[in-house]
């Protein structure tokens, strides 16, 4: 509990003392690697600088069909995430940003009233609590109340990633969907790293080995999480590098749902899956993750998993799904095309 309380208190010190802006990064780690999807740019040019200048996050963790939904913010920070989901869920919906850090919840706080008024909200939707993303029961976020979980480049932080995973499976509504961005690693970081302030608040010390998050999710009866997309993670300072540039690093974004009918490997049920072209910002054509993308009418042959993900959460609605699993023709043959020099340990159960 002391090497926690350590650990805790070292990261709010490089968030909330040595980090002026996200030009003192180290690293690109903690740097978004992802442009933001085209509906949400307008949203972005509505953000207070202060909000940009000082966010610090790994990807573009903020999936669609968010409307009228609660969505929990983890590690919020400035808040850029948190307000960019409160204008999605709208007047219906809401959102609560989680920090421990209060500098940064400072700055969110004081930009309340003005991003509700920039976004057009008859009343303020979000929220901001102090708090730790190990306990969300002692910030009263009750059991299955929650549609979404988002964070950015903060579950590495922890010190108890476990918790922090039972955590979000507890506050999901059935059908839920935890999707983030944060950095993994193609190994095990040795221990003696752990302790080292700035690897640790460069989000590299901690950073999960892809296996053991497996491993983490399916103890919590998740069984299938599939990755959105990954860049690497360029470590640009030579005395980072010569510490652990033995680490290949590698930032996901990564979704996995609260379904109790996922399976650990891909089944074939002869289920076919048509998107219907109705979530907003996706006219076209939907991505599930790096090796499903749903074109707008046209039917896909989908895995069992594949057809919960999209008819038994918030997505059913956008969806046609034809068939059941009372028939089984074996394993499915499911999974994204290897990038070169890419490692295969980056999927769920899907691959």
């Amino acid at each position: 509990m002391k090497n926690e309380a350590l650990s805790l208190e070292a990261v709010r010190d490089y968030y909330g003392r040595v980090l002026a802006s996200s030009a003192d990064l180290k690293t690109s780690a903690c740097c978004s690697t992802d442009a933001p999807a085209p509906y949400l740019r307008p949203l972005f040019s509505k953000l207070h600088p202060e909000i940009l200048d000082r966010f610090y996050g790994c990807g573009s963790p903020i999936p669609h069909a968010l409307e009228g939904r609660t969505v929990l913010d983890l590690g919020c920070g400035t808040g850029r995430d948190a307000y960019l989901c409160s204008a999605l869920v709208g007047a219906e919906g809401r959102v609560i940003g989680v920090d421990m850090t209060d500098g940064q919840l400072e700055v969110a706080r004081r930009h309340v009233d003005h991003m509700t008024a920039a976004f057009g909200l008859p009343a303020p939707n979000v929220s901001f609590r102090t708090g730790f993303i190990e306990d969300l029961a002692g910030l009263d976020i009750a059991d299955a109340s929650v549609d979404v979980v988002i964070s950015n480049c903060v579950v590495n932080l922890s010190p108890d990633k476990g918790r922090v995973l039972s955590e979000i499976f507890r506050v999901l509504k059935p059908g839920g969907e935890l999707y983030f961005s944060d950095v993994f690693s193609d190994r095990r970081v040795p221990e003696h790293l752990h302790e080292d302030p700035v690897l640790h608040g460069e989000c590299l010390a901690g950073a999960m080995y892809v296996e053991d998050f497996r491993r983490a999710l399916r103890n919590l009866g998740c069984l299938d999480y599939r990755v959105v997309s990954k860049a690497p993670i360029q470590l640009h300072d030579p005395e980072v590098d010569a510490k652990i540039g033995m680490v290949n690093f590698t930032s996901l974004t990564v979704r996995a749902f609260k379904l109790p009918s996922l399976e650990d490997i891909c089944e074939d049920y002869g289920q076919v899956a048509t998107y219907r072209g109705t979530i907003t910002g996706a006219p076209h054509r939907w991505v599930l993750d790096d090796h499903h993308v749903f074109e707008t009418g046209r039917p896909m042959l989908v895995c069992g998993n594949t057809a919960a993900m999209v008819s038994e959460t918030r997505f059913a609605p956008h969806f046609e799904v034809v068939g059941d699993r009372s028939v089984h023709h074996g394993v499915f043959p499911c999974g994204p095309a290897p990038a070169a020099g890419a490692s295969d340990c980056a999927t769920g159960a899907c691959c």
